[in-house]
């Protein structure tokens, strides 16, 4: 059956690529590190399950100790910039469609392998269909801008060496979310929230719950993280038990409004800091300040829909 094991082959094996690629780029002083980094996240998604809790713990903190390093940049060989330049005037907006494939792929195949439960796991349809999404938009550029075998894996270690440590903060933050509810934060926090809000007041739990979700997630840079320690403070003990809300609603809503401040945050230094970095706008935070009206105008109409839509 297939199932998240197959995805994290792919991964690992990108990865793992990246790693050797790294090592032979003599045009980076800090090659090794680079290597060191890729080589210890491939080896998570290809041999996590068997190293355990205390094995994968381990290589977060050798991950985190090369991020502290600090890793380097180099020149892979991949084309100029003029031979791009001279691609997309030659097929303009047609380039586009590789990237299409992906998305088509995974509705479709999600849509498919939902109805094949002896073939792949169910549970895991949507990331069974977006690896071979991605996997068919590779062989499709393949076949069509033939480039050299090695191009697409020298691309990929281009931009995830540009974007160094900051590409595996959303897991790294997911995992924080979980720890601290694993740890019980969410009840503390609950019980903090229940002494302070009006006793069976609706809209001051909605509020509560909304604006916990933005603030965590602008101190903590994900609304992965957030969302476990709200939904177990608020969400669920409020929300939905004490004003028998749509759990459904009430998540995805929560998880939307916390989306707001990733919008807002440079902890989210994926979305935010790193563009700013690869185009090189003279503001650090320029994407922020771009994002900041929509953020708000998003926050406002979330809570909105929650009070009006979730409750029967």
């Amino acid at each position: 059956m297939i199932g998240l094991a197959f995805v994290y082959v792919i991964a690992g094996c990108m990865f793992a690529a990246f790693a050797i690629l790294g090592a032979l780029d003599r045009t980076n002083p800090r090659r090794f590190v680079n290597s060191a980094f890729w080589a210890v996240l491939a080896v998570s998604f290809l041999g996590g399950d068997r190293l355990g809790d205390v094995g994968n713990g381990v290589l977060v903190l050798v991950l985190v100790v090369l991020a502290m390093v600090r890793l380097g940049r180099g020149q892979p060989p991949t084309t100029s910039p003029g031979e791009r330049f001279a691609e997309a005037a030659l097929r303009r907006n047609r380039l586009f469609l590789p990237a299409l494939v992906v998305p088509a792929v995974t509705l479709i195949g999600t849509l498919l392998f939902k109805q094949a439960p002896n073939w792949v796991d169910t549970k895991q349809a949507t990331l069974v269909a977006l690896a071979f999404g991605v996997l068919i938009a590779l062989a499709s550029c393949f076949a069509w801008l033939k480039p050299k075998p090695a191009t697409p894996l020298q691309e990929g270690r281009r931009l995830m060496d540009a974007v160094g440590w900051a590409a595996v903060l959303p897991q790294m933050l997911a995992a924080l979310g979980a720890l601290f509810a694993a740890a019980g934060v969410g009840n503390e926090v609950g019980r903090l929230m229940g002494n302070a809000l009006p006793s069976g007041s609706l809209i001051a739990a909605v509020f509560a719950y909304g604006f916990g979700m933005a603030l965590l997630t602008i101190l903590m840079g994900n609304a992965f993280a957030a969302f476990p320690v709200m939904t177990a403070a608020i969400g669920l003990p409020l929300l939905i038990q004490q004003h028998h809300g749509i759990p459904a609603g009430v998540a995805a809503l929560g998880m939307l409004t916390g989306f707001c401040g990733t919008l807002l945050t440079p902890m989210a230094a994926n979305f935010n800091i790193v563009p700013a970095a690869l185009l090189e706008l003279p503001d650090r935070y320029g994407v922020i300040r771009a994002q900041a009206p929509t953020a708000l105008v998003m926050f406002a109409v979330n809570l909105a829909l929650m009070y009006f839509l979730v409750f029967p």
